[in-house]
C-alpha cells in the first residue's frame, strides 16, 4: 500500500494561505522539488488544481515565462509532468496530465493507495481535511515559515479528531523556515 502525504508551507500561528508566508527561495524549491519527485502521483482539489495549474503548467511554447527564475523551473518541470487526481464535483473535465476523481473521495482514494508505488502527495486546504478526518492521510509535512499571518485559513480548521503524530524528518533552512515531517501514529497507547 502506498502512502498517501499531505505537504504544505503553513506560518507559525497556523495560517495556510499561499501568500501567507515567506516567498519561495531556491533551498525551500529544490526541497518541494525532491519531495515531488518521491510522489507517484498528486491529488488535489479543483482550487489547488487550478491554482497550480495557472502558475506551474508548462506554456504552449515550451518555453518557460520571464518571470520564472532558473532554480524555480525544476520544481515547475516535476509538477508540470506529475501524474494528478483532480477532486470535484463542479469540474467536468480535465487535462494537465490528470483524472478528474468523482464519487465516493474516500473510496477513491483508498483504491490509489491499494496501487503498487512510492506514494501519493496531497495539497491544499479542503481536501486534506476531508482526508484527515477519514484517516487516510499516512503523514503530514509542512514548511513551517517564520511569520505570524493573524489571519487567513488555519491548517486542518475544523478537524474532528486530534490525530497524533511522531516526527519522523526535521530539515532547518537558511530563511528560518522548517521542514517537518510527521506519521500518523496508530492507536497510540493502545487507546
Amino acid at each position: 500500500m502506498r502512502p498517501l502525504r499531505y505537504s504544505i508551507n503553513v506560518t507559525l500561528d497556523g495560517c495556510c494561505h499561499h501568500e501567507a508566508g515567506i516567498a519561495p527561495d531556491e533551498e525551500s524549491m529544490a526541497y518541494w522539488t525532491a519531495e515531488m519527485a518521491r510522489a507517484d502521483a498528486l491529488l488535489l482539489g479543483r482550487v489547488t488544481y487550478q491554482m497550480m495549474e495557472s502558475a506551474w503548467r508548462r506554456p504552449p511554447t515550451g518555453v518557460w515565462p520571464d518571470w520564472m527564475e532558473q532554480w524555480e523551473v525544476p520544481f515547475a518541470e516535476a509538477i508540470d509532468g506529475a501524474k494528478k487526481y483532480v477532486v470535484s464535483s463542479t469540474l467536468a473535465t480535465v487535462d494537465w496530465n490528470a483524472e478528474l476523481v468523482s464519487g465516493d473521495v474516500g473510496e477513491a482514494v483508498r483504491r490509489l493507495k491499494q496501487e503498487p508505488g512510492g506514494g501519493l502527495w496531497v495539497g491544499g486546504v479542503t481536501l486534506p481535511l476531508a482526508l484527515a478526518d477519514s484517516g487516510l492521510i499516512d503523514e503530514y509535512e509542512f514548511i513551517v515559515q517564520p511569520v505570524l499571518a493573524g489571519h487567513g485559513p488555519t491548517l486542518l480548521s475544523g478537524l474532528r479528531e486530534r490525530i497524533r503524530l511522531e516526527l519522523v524528518h526535521r530539515e532547518e533552512f537558511r530563511s528560518g523556515a522548517m521542514a517537518l515531517r510527521y506519521r500518523r501514529v496508530e492507536n497510540p497507547g493502545g487507546q
